[in-house]
Formats: structure tokens, C-alpha cells, sequence
């Protein structure tokens, strides 16, 4: 062996009596910050629906916190053995080096989480600082040993620390939110390959050195010090060649850059290959980091084919989030998992039996934890149903659980194994069909969750109205054993062509082409459809022989009232007519309306109109959604809106299912002042396509109003140029119905010099078109313009209920936006008169005009609002209200409470 490690196959002085060694006791120490960031790791997992921002702090607790941590102690242990300076490792410096580290890295999650920018400075500081102390620390030790044969390693190790610091600064800048145009994708490209490709790349290159023959059990290859002297200024001009490009060139400038980091790695991994052939991987650890590589080189490609087709910046940032799942989790977590599985059992030491019992207790059952690893990764970052990928990440959250629970059990035993004097038997090694066997069974249990995430996101079974095959006299037609293909394409929301003609007794097949933007079906009447076809994806239908004409349409929900309808006309003897069908604005038929239950909940059936009673009071201990404005805080506002489809009650005993943001209609109320920036994830945990428009922003809609399909993310960045109360909503179509169905909200920009007043409330008017009890907005309703319901902030009259509160003299400023669809709104304070009217951002009225005048409502557009100020000099309730007085007797109703 070239290294001092102990290892299995590793020949060295003869195991020491039992007891802990201090290097044993000082690698299990700091091993454990890994394994402690793992399990946060694995924590933030489980709990990322309920997070903020659940991706970033995903990413940075597993890099930041885990592979940083352990690239620092690993490193600084290898550098040590391949130098022959075993205890140089060790002691007050190393330790005070973790501790900044650890420190700098809590202060970065928990800047960014808080908001609070010096903060991330500081954290961003501390671990830069921590790493640079690493590098110095290397490069002194280099001067302190002799020549060696693996020196080269240690230089791989002083790189790669240089360059963090850099990552680390771009992150800073980013954090800033300052940034403009396409500024933030070339500082995240430019921050991710200088920490991934650089930090952790050139970390794990140079260990793979020695590291890998140890894990092969087999000698280091000739020529691999020689091919990797080589390879280091090849990955690093290789690097800065793409850095270079991602902040100062086009895209397709940095795929050099990538290509030639790529053929670095290919030059130091020759001798790896040859070592692997000579010694193929027998262990948990070597396929670990095998299975790793593979996922590199892979993510390598798609991010030189992601550059090269195309000139946008943007595009690319939206584009390489594709990557997170394949580096991160792919590549990184393996490769670090394979270390450690194989090092924790040499640092537990006890000699050669206790290393390969402790090895074999972190590799129980490895071929089928490494299948369903790799499995649902893949699937993961294929276009599988959400349901699907929700499971595998499922599995992928319980294989690292399952190690992590090991690699505890592992280290106690060993620690009870030395202070007891014994070891654990010496287990068999594993034979080739156990390894199939769990690689089968691995390969069972990703199968068996695919089909049961998509039994969890069912399609209706088709219903056979009437077969498809019965001519005018209602007998089946005479097959004539001819089949009729037909390419029918989607166009933004039409069928085309609309109809086909198909001869009597021919099979029809349709070929459906999406190219929309959204996610579309063909459904027949007689319950033949395709399944859900993703914008540019295929599909085909099968209606089988047809005898009479057919209708079908899209059973996305809302888009068969928008005109997405096709016709089967059969022509020939015997073709019977289908009925008329007037009623293409009404709602779905029975088989239609199961198909919609991938975008609503089950309805029972009965009307939610025929229970809307606006005398009705809510229950005892009703709570109005609190009205109150909070401040404007900070410059940089991030937020995540995660879209949820969510049962909520919107007048006493009417029930419906609404799409939302963050699980509330209206969703959450952002507030800035002008010159803000607003960094907005969209994450869409619904089960179809929808969108964000923030009213707020002015750019180009193309990217950042796309429809994100379930399981999608997007960042939307905007910043404040103008004051207003301002909508966003769902941009998907029918817009109207997505609307209408809860998706919407309020930005509140604040004009300059805003005076303070005593009580400051924002009131949100929208209209429902009540379905059924349970179910989704009637789209037919919304066609027509006819709401069943107005409210304000969500839930009709809830403000007769529990009112809205002042005090007598008290300054009362009301924010109001009218988010429609359809309906516009005058609002009025009956007994009040508003001093001040602030409408689509300008001063309509202001206090102290020579003409003394004074308000009565605050009339608004849909989409459009603005805000009144008011005093109330005596005590009583106010009610305030639509004085579109038909809209307010339908709900639109509250009351001012002034005590």
C-alpha cells in the first residue's frame, strides 16, 4: 500500500492491544459533524414541505455542511498519510479550523433563512476563512515532508481550497439580491462549478488516486501519479476557461471549458479503469463511488448540451436546476457514502478481522440499497408522474437513513468490540447471486413503488357509454379489418384538426401531438383516452372500430369549456350520428367530470351554491383570516409559494376544493417598498400545470410566467419599480377558472414617504362559481360570468362575524384589491367618508386640497386597487361593503368595529 492506512489487505505493524487509540478517538469525533449534517440532512428531507426555501437548505445542508466538513477532515487525514505525517492531522489548529468552519456554516443558513445579509457575510467569512487555513496548513506540510511518490494528491487538496473562498464570495453577492438581468444565472452557474466542479471535484480526483485501489483491494496502477500530474492543470484551466464564460461570455462559450474539464477527468481516471478491470468492485464502497462517477460524467454532458443550445442566461439557470438531483445526490452523497463506508471501519481499528466485521455491518443488504438508490434517482429526474417521484425520493430519504442507522451501529459495536477485548466473527464474503439477488430485489421494490405511486395518481377507468362500434340501428358494425391513423396536434388550447372522418367500421387510431405549453388529454365519450401528455410529448389513442360519430375533448379541468373539443365523424353506410351536443359551456357529463379528479376533489354531488346561505353564521369560535397589514421589511424578499389543492370552507357549511398558494385563497401578501427585489420560488405540488404572473414586476412574461408541471419549480425575480397594491395570480389556462379556484394574491408596494397610520388592513374581493359540495369552481359559471358568491379575503360575510377593529380618532388606512376574474368593485365605509384615495398608483384624493373634498368609494377594475384613508370620530359599527350592492348582498360585507 502506498498510503498508511489501515486497511484489510494493507500490510503494517501488528494490531495494538484494545482501547481507543487517540487518532481513533479524534476521527470518530469529527466524523461525527458528518454524520450529524447527514441526519439534518435527512431531517430537512422528510420536513421539506413545510420549509421555505426546502431546496437551498437541502443543497447546503448536504454540501455545505456534510461534504465541506468531511472534504476538510479527509483531506487534511490523507494528506497526512501520503506525506508520512500521521499526527500532523490533529490538535487545536485542525480543531479550531472545524470549528470556524461548522460555525460559518450555521451563520450562512441561517442568514439566508432570516433574511439577514451581514449575517451571511459573516457565515460566508468564517467558512472561507476556515478553508483558506486548510490551504495554508497543506502547503506548510508539503514544505515539512520529504519527497514522496503521492505528493501530487496534497495538490489536488491546495486547489481545491483556493478556490472555495471564490465560490463563497459569488454566493455572498448573489445573497445580496441586487442583481439585475441575467446577472444571477451566470453568478449561480459560475458559484456551483467553482464549488462543485473545483471544492469537491478536485477533492475527490485526487483521493480516487490512492483511495481507489485500497477500496479494489489490488495495487495502485503504473503511470496513475504520472497521469495525474497531468490531469491537474487540465481540470483547472478546463474550469476556469467555463467560469470565465459564465460571467462574461454567451453560453455556448463555456462548453469548451466543460469538454476540457471532462477530458482532465478522463486523463486521471485511465489508471482507475485499468485498476477496476484488473480488481472489479466486490464492495458497497467501491460501487458507491463507481455508481457516483457515472452520475458525474453523465451531468457533465447534459450541462455542455444544456450551454450549447442556448444564448440565454436565463434559460440555462432554469435548465442546470435539472442538474441538483444528479450532482448532489448522484454524484456527491455516493461518493461521500463510499468513503465513508469504507474509512469509518479503518479508523475503528482492532485489526484486520474487526475492520472487515465492522465493514460488513455498513454493507448489509448493499447491492439492493445501491439498485434502489440509482433506480429512483433516475426515475426521479425523468418526466414520471409526481406521484412517482414523491416515492422515490421517499426511497431515497430511507436508503440514507438506513445508512445512517448503520453506520451508528457500526461504530458502537466496534467501540463495545475494543473495550471488551473482542471482535466480531468474520463474516463470509458476499457470493455473486446474493449480489443479483439484491440487485432483483432492489430493482422489485423501485417497481413496485412506481406502480404504486401511479395507482396513487389514478386515471379514471374508461366508461363505456356505448361501444364505438354500433351503427344507426344500434347493432354493431361490420368490421372492414382497415385501420385509420390520424395526427391530431395541440395549438395553445384547440384541437387540430378538430374533427376527422373515418369510414364505417375502420379502426381509429389518433395520434396526439402536445405542442402547447400546458399539459393536455384526449378523452372519447366512450371512456377511450390518452393519459396526460406533457408540452411536447406524444400520446396515442386507440378508439377501436367505429361505427358512429363521437365526441371527445380535454378532461383538464376547465379546458373543454375553453373549446378544446374534437368531433370522430363517420362516414359510409350504416354510420350513425351522435346526438347533439349544445351543451359544449355546461358542465361535464358523469364520465367527464370523473376525469377531472387529477385537478379537484371528488364533489358529492350535491350543488355548494344550493348550501350558500349569506344569512348563515359560521360555527362558535369562527376566526376571520386576520386582515392586518404587516410592515415592509427588509430589500430582498425570498419566498417560497408552494401550490396546494386544499378543502376549505368559504361561507357556513360550503365547502370547496381550491388550488392555492401556500394552501390559502387569497395566498400570502407580499409587502416592499419601490427599489425592492422580490426572489419568488414557485413550486408546484399540485396534480396539473400551473404558473405565477406578479403584476408587480415588469419583464418579459415568456420564462418566468411558464406553466411548471406537478413536481416543477421556478424562481421568479422581479423587482419593485412602481408603488400599488398589485395582483399575481395563476397564468395557466383558462386563466379565469384557475383564478376563480383561489389562485391569487397581493403584492402591496408602498408609494415614497408613506405616512404611518393607527390601523392598516388589506382587503382582497374575488368571486366564486360554485360546483359541488367538496368540489371545483363551475366552469361553466365563469364562462358566463354568473358568481354564486362575492367575498372578501376568502370567506363570504366573515368580517359580520369577526369584525375589523379601530378606535375613535384612530387613522384607518384599507388596502383593497379587486382580484375578479370578472367582477369589479366600489368599495364604501357606510358612515365614513374617505380624506384620502390612493387608486392603480396615484393620489386621487389628499387631505388638505383648498376644494375640501372627500370620497365615498373606491372604485376598481378587475385586477386594479389602491387604498382609502379614514377617520371615525364616534363609536359604533361600520359596516363597509361592494356597493355593486347585488355582489355585496352575495357576501361582500364586513364591518368596522370602532370602540
Amino acid at each position: 500500500m502506498t498510503t498508511q492506512l489501515s486497511s484489510p489487505t494493507a500490510s503494517g505493524p501488528a494490531p495494538k492491544p484494545p482501547g481507543r487509540s487517540p487518532r481513533a478517538l479524534w476521527h470518530l469525533g469529527v466524523n461525527a459533524i458528518v454524520v450529524v449534517w447527514l441526519a439534518l440532512f435527512a431531517v430537512v428531507g422528510s420536513a421539506h414541505h413545510f420549509l421555505p426555501h426546502a431546496s437551498w437548505l437541502l443543497v447546503h445542508t448536504l454540501l455545505l455542511g456534510a461534504v465541506t466538513n468531511a472534504v476538510v477532515i479527509w483531506s487534511g487525514h490523507f494528506a497526512a498519510s501520503v506525506l508520512r505525517l500521521p499526527e500532523a492531522n490533529r490538535g487545536a489548529p485542525a480543531a479550531l479550523r472545524l470549528v470556524c468552519l461548522n460555525a460559518g456554516a450555521v451563520a450562512v443558513i441561517g442568514g439566508m433563512y432570516t433574511d439577514r445579509w451581514p449575517v451571511v457575510l459573516v457565515g460566508a467569512g468564517l467558512v472561507a476563512a476556515a478553508v483558506t487555513a486548510h490551504a495554508v496548513w497543506l502547503v506548510r506540510l508539503l514544505k515539512r515532508a520529504l519527497p514522496g511518490r503521492f505528493t501530487m494528491t496534497v495538490r489536488y487538496y491546495t486547489a481545491a481550497a483556493a478556490l472555495l473562498p471564490a465560490g463563497a464570495a459569488l454566493g455572498v453577492v448573489m445573497a445580496r439580491g441586487t442583481l439585475g438581468g441575467d446577472l444571477p444565472e451566470r453568478l449561480l452557474l459560475a458559484h456551483e462549478m467553482i464549488n462543485l466542479l473545483g471544492w469537491v471535484g478536485l477533492t475527490v480526483a485526487g483521493t480516487l488516486i490512492t483511495l481507489w485501489p485500497t477500496m479494489l483491494r489490488t495495487r495502485v496502477a503504473d503511470g496513475a501519479e504520472r497521469a495525474g500530474r497531468r490531469a491537474l492543470p487540465i481540470l483547472l484551466a478546463g474550469l476556469g476557461a467555463a467560469v470565465a464564460a459564465a460571467l462574461l461570455g454567451p453560453p455556448p462559450l463555456a462548453v469548451p471549458g466543460i469538454v476540457t474539464y471532462a477530458a482532465g477527468l478522463v486523463v486521471a481516471g485511465i489508471p482507475w479503469v485499468r485498476e477496476a478491470r484488473a480488481k472489479p468492485p466486490r464492495s458497497f464502497a467501491a460501487w458507491s463511488v463507481a455508481a457516483g462517477s457515472l452520475w458525474l460524467a453523465g451531468s457533465l454532458l447534459l450541462l455542455a448540451g444544456i450551454l450549447l443550445t442556448t444564448t440565454s442566461w436565463i434559460t440555462v439557470g432554469e435548465r442546470t436546476s435539472l442538474l441538483t438531483a444528479p450532482l448532489a445526490a448522484g454524484w456527491i452523497a455516493q461518493v461521500l457514502l463510499g468513503a465513508l463506508g469504507f474509512l469509518v471501519p479503518v479508523v475503528l481499528g482492532g485489526g484486520p478481522t474487526a475492520v472487515r466485521a465492522a465493514t460488513a455491518g455498513l454493507e448489509r443488504a448493499w447491492p439492493a440499497r445501491l439498485t434502489v438508490t440509482n433506480a429512483a434517482l433516475l426515475l426521479c429526474v425523468l418526466p414520471v408522474p409526481s406521484v412517482v417521484r414523491v416515492i422515490c425520493s421517499v426511497l431515497l430519504l430511507v436508503t440514507l437513513l438506513h445508512f445512517l442507522v448503520l453506520l451508528l451501529l457500526t461504530v458502537v459495536r466496534g467501540l463495545r468490540g475494543r473495550r471488551g477485548g473482542t471482535a466480531a466473527p468474520e463474516p463470509a464474503e458476499a457470493r455473486p447471486h446474493r449480489v443479483l439477488g439484491g440487485v432483483a430485489l432492489g430493482l422489485a421494490v423501485v417497481m413496485l413503488a412506481v406502480a404504486g405511486g401511479g395507482a396513487a395518481d389514478v386515471r379514471s377507468l374508461p366508461i363505456l357509454e356505448r361501444s364505438a362500434a354500433t351503427n344507426a340501428d344500434g347493432g354493431e358494425v361490420t368490421p372492414t379489418g382497415r385501420t385509420t391513423t390520424v395526427e391530431v396536434t395541440v395549438r395553445s388550447m384547440r384541437f387540430s384538426p378538430a374533427s376527422v372522418d373515418v369510414p364505417a367500421g375502420d379502426r381509429l387510431v389518433v395520434e396526439l401531438h402536445n405542442t402547447g405549453t400546458d399539459t393536455h388529454d384526449l378523452v372519447l365519450e366512450t371512456g377511450a383516452r390518452t393519459d396526460r401528455v406533457a408540452p411536447g410529448e406524444r400520446a396515442t389513442l386507440d378508439a377501436g372500430v367505429v361505427g358512429r360519430d363521437l365526441e371527445g375533448w380535454c378532461s383538464v379541468v376547465g379546458h373543454r369549456q375553453m373549446g378544446m373539443v374534437f368531433g370522430v365523424r363517420v362516414t359510409g353506410a350504416g354510420a350513425a350520428a351522435a346526438p347533439q351536443d349544445d351543451t359544449q359551456d355546461a358542465p361535464q357529463d358523469d364520465s367527464t367530470a370523473h376525469d377531472h379528479h387529477a385537478a379537484e376533489s371528488e364533489g358529492t354531488g350535491d350543488s355548494a351554491a344550493d348550501a350558500f346561505d349569506p344569512m348563515a353564521a359560521p360555527a362558535d369560535g369562527f376566526t376571520a383570516r386576520d386582515a392586518q397589514l404587516p410592515p415592509a421589511e427588509g430589500r430582498v424578499h425570498k419566498r417560497t409559494l408552494t401550490v396546494k389543492e386544499a378543502g376549505a370552507e368559504v361561507a357556513p357549511g360550503v365547502r370547496q376544493t381550491l388550488w392555492t398558494f401556500d394552501g390559502t385563497a387569497p395566498g400570502p401578501v407580499l409587502r416592499g417598498r419601490v427599489g425592492d427585489t422580490f426572489e419568488i420560488t414557485l413550486v408546484n405540488d399540485g396534480t396539473i400545470g400551473h404558473s405565477v404572473d406578479f403584476h408587480a414586476g415588469s419583464l418579459a412574461p415568456d420564462e418566468p410566467m411558464r406553466t411548471i408541471r406537478p413536481g416543477e419549480s421556478l424562481t421568479y425575480r422581479f423587482k419593485a419599480t412602481r408603488s400599488g397594491v398589485w395582483m399575481y395570480h395563476c397564468s395557466t389556462m383558462p386563466m379565469s377558472l384557475h383564478i376563480a379556484n383561489g389562485m391569487f394574491g397581493a403584492v402591496v408596494i408602498d408609494p415614497p414617504e408613506l405616512p404611518s397610520v393607527d390601523r392598516e388592513y388589506l382587503l382582497v374581493q374575488s368571486e366564486f362559481y360554485l360546483g359541488e359540495q367538496n368540489g371545483t369552481a363551475d366552469p361553466a359559471k365563469v364562462n358566463a360570468k354568473e358568481p354564486d358568491m362575492v367575498a372578501f379575503n376568502g370567506y363570504a360575510n366573515q368580517y359580520d362575524h369577526d369584525p375589523l377593529t379601530a378606535r375613535t380618532g384612530e387613522r384607518v388606512r384599507i388596502w383593497v384589491l379587486t382580484a375578479g376574474p370578472n367582477l369589479p368593485g366600489a368599495f364604501h365605509v357606510v358612515g365614513g367618508q374617505f380624506d384620502t384615495v390612493f387608486r392603480e398608483g396615484a393620489y386621487d384624493l389628499r387631505p388638505g386640497g383648498t376644494e375640501h373634498g372627500g370620497a365615498q368609494i373606491l372604485d376598481l377594475a378587475p385586477a386594479s386597487g389602491g387604498f382609502v384613508e379614514l377617520t371615525l370620530p364616534e363609536a359604533g359599527d361600520y359596516p363597509f361593503v361592494t356597493h355593486i350592492m347585488s355582489d355585496a348582498e352575495r357576501g361582500a360585507h364586513g364591518i368596522l368595529r370602532v370602540r
